[in-house]
């Protein structure tokens, strides 16, 4: 029963929607009848499915025409934005970022720091915490930082920051603000300001259910009109046919934040599962999921397990994280309940749960089943 029924936990990775296999299958199995076909039309069809990518995007976050490109990650996003700010912005001033950010991007600008000529400051989490609190990062944050990076959802404590109230203070610092948005986009509400962050990042993975190699970047219109990429390329020109070599110019909007040929299959590949989530009732998702982390809570804390995220619920994205006991051999237990089909991770001790749409009350009893047999708690 247990193979046909798989309890899956891992939305924070690759979420699933009931009819995903067969939409994504359609929309690539498409592409390739498109893509192989004898005729002149095939870049024509793929940009169209790119825009469609982009303009889902565009309505679910409210970002305004030309404000929105793709990027094949967060990374790639936000070297592009760093390489094309003026270089006032950043040299000789701070970035401030907190220690639990998603590495990837802390590996970036600890990389990019020497060359830019900015400090890479980070704050970190106080002894025994699992999340970075906002007022240790407000007290870090003054006039002299160039940038902030914050995390909309944390990956490894599924903490959701007041975000408006950092932003709100970077502005009166007069800081630009990034927001990298891809632990929570989906599943935690979320729209852009007219005082929102300057730049968001994210991908189309985790409570998206889309493919890898799907990000986007958007850049306030504003900012984006003072940026002159160095990443830049044939796709960064108002018409990337153009093959004039002495007449290289920007777009006049977020394009200019593109390079080289874009990832268009994976946007092609993502576009059923953002169609499907706009589509969704986004109200009773997010119900469906703080129901079963009311569960998920309930068990650990009958088993003695300690949450590694916020007890109180408005403060969780689509995560819950539990510490298991230093006695735990993390690896080999995730290995264990794989093979009973209950499929989860860990960070170091910390256990991570995400449930989502395909997960059912009937998969949380099954884990905690699978735990109590381990010996786990109390």
């Amino acid at each position: 029963m247990t193979a046909q029924d798989p309890a899956y936990f891992l939305y924070h990775s690759i979420g699933q929607y009931p009819g995903k296999a067969a939409e994504t299958g359609e929309a690539l199995a498409a592409f390739a009848q498109s893509w192989a076909a004898l005729d002149d039309g095939q870049w024509g069809r793929a940009l169209t499915e790119r825009e469609t990518f982009l303009a889902l995007w565009r309505r679910l976050i409210g970002a305004p025409e030309g404000s929105l490109t793709s990027a094949e990650n967060v990374t790639t996003a936000l070297y592009s934005v760093l390489g094309g700010l003026p270089r006032e912005r950043l040299s000789g001033k701070r970035v401030l970022v907190a220690q639990d950010c998603f590495p990837s991007l802390h590996f970036l600008l600890a990389g990019l720091a020497p060359r830019f000529g900015f400090t890479l400051d980070t704050v970190p989490m106080r002894p025994g915490e699992s999340f970075v609190r906002e007022d240790d990062m407000i007290a870090a944050w003054g006039p002299d930082v160039g940038l902030a990076l914050l995390t909309f959802v944390t990956s490894t404590a599924s903490f959701c920051a007041d975000h408006a109230r950092l932003t709100a203070h970077g502005h009166a610092m007069g800081s630009l603000v990034a927001l990298d948005l891809t632990q929570g986009i989906g599943i935690v509400p979320f729209t852009l300001a007219k005082d929102g962050p300057d730049i968001v990042l994210s991908t189309s993975l985790k409570w998206l259910c889309g493919t890898p190699g799907a990000g986007i970047l958007y850049v306030r219109p504003e900012l984006a009109a003072a940026c002159a990429p160095e990443l830049r390329g044939w796709f960064s020109q108002p018409n990337p046919f153009s093959w004039d070599l002495d007449a290289f110019d920007y777009a006049p909007d977020a394009r200019r934040f593109d390079h080289g040929t874009p990832a268009a299959i994976a946007c092609i590949g993502s576009v059923p599962a953002l169609k499907w989530h706009a589509a969704a009732d986004k109200p009773a998702l997010l119900a469906h999921t703080r129901t079963l982390q009311a569960t998920i809570a309930a068990e650990a804390a009958a088993l003695g397990l300690p949450l590694a995220s916020p007890a109180d619920p408005e403060q969780r994205g689509g995560s819950i994280m539990v510490r298991l006991p230093e006695s735990a051999d993390p690896p080999a237990l995730v290995s264990r309940l794989r093979d009973k089909a209950i499929h989860l991770d860990c960070r170091g001790s910390v256990m991570r749960i995400s449930p989502g749409i395909v997960t059912r009350e009937a998969h949380v009893e099954r884990l905690f089943e699978a735990l109590r047999a381990e010996g786990l708690g109390a």
